[in-house]
């Protein structure tokens, strides 16, 4: 005998077929995302200005690896609340409803617990991550950081050396590389299907997994915009990280059924 199906249980289990999509897909996705913000400008532009200004704190003290390191993992607290914000936009737009920034923010209220655990997970990972690279490098090389007063008053730079530098590089790119994984569709995941944080996290590694020469395309486009925009002082962010936000949920709506 047929067992009857029940939409709510699914949103608890990783049951969501994946499809997978040629590696040069993301390039339609930035193109679609394009549109989206050309459709609802105002909205999508409020929310680059509200994360170029939070990318500013980063910027201000970037010469310290101990306060890049907590003002980035104060980013990945806010950052999936602000994403599900811009997600909305695109997911309104497809739907007909109303795109303006006081209809997105709704998204935020219905999906607040879920949106939230997602923030705190990220965050419980990035500081592990940095305390465990902070003890590699104090173990491997005699300290994890320059001095704060070096760092106010002094050229930073001449006093890391390339083997600090390098240690910085690939504690930051490692946790990069993990958080992607873990976060690639969850947010639209979470704002469309409802679903609990971890079945959408599940399912962005399963995405990641299925799908790696598409998200390894993805992955270094997302790589290159954002070194774009803090190579120009977060200025270009305005525009781009609301274009990122639109192709995420375009990136979802192709790779997740």
């Amino acid at each position: 005998m047929a067992t009857p199906h029940h939409p709510h249980n699914i949103a608890h289990t990783d049951t969501h077929r994946i499809s997978q999509v040629p590696m040069t897909r993301p390039f339609i996705w930035l193109g679609k995302a394009w549109t989206d913000l050309l459709h609802h400008p105002g909205a999508s532009l409020a929310y680059g200005a509200l994360t170029t200004a939070l990318g500013g704190l980063i910027l201000v003290y970037q010469h310290n690896p101990i306060f890049v390191a907590a003002l980035a993992s104060g980013f990945l607290l806010v950052g999936p609340i602000i994403t599900a914000g811009v997600c909305e936009l695109s997911r309104c737009r497809d739907c007909g409803e109303p795109t303006d920034f006081q209809t997105s923010l709704k998204s935020l209220g219905r999906n607040r617990r879920g949106l939230i655990k997602v923030a705190q997970t990220l965050l419980l990972l990035a500081i592990l991550w940095f305390a465990l690279s902070a003890v590699f490098l104090q173990s491997a090389l005699g300290s994890f950081a320059p001095s704060l007063s070096s760092t106010v008053w002094g050229d930073v730079m001449r006093q890391v050396s390339s083997a600090h530098l390098g240690g910085y590089i690939l504690a930051g790119g490692g946790l990069s590389l993990v958080v992607f994984a873990l976060s690639v569709v969850t947010v639209p995941m979470i704002i469309d299907q409802h679903v609990d944080a971890g079945t959408a996290m599940r399912t962005s590694l399963r995405v990641t997994r299925r799908d790696f020469p598409a998200m390894l395309v993805w992955a270094i486009i997302i790589t290159v915009l954002v070194a774009v925009g803090f190579a120009a002082w977060l200025v270009p962010m305005i525009l781009l990280f609301p274009l990122l936000g639109h192709a995420t949920w375009h990136a979802y709506r192709d790779l997740v059924h």
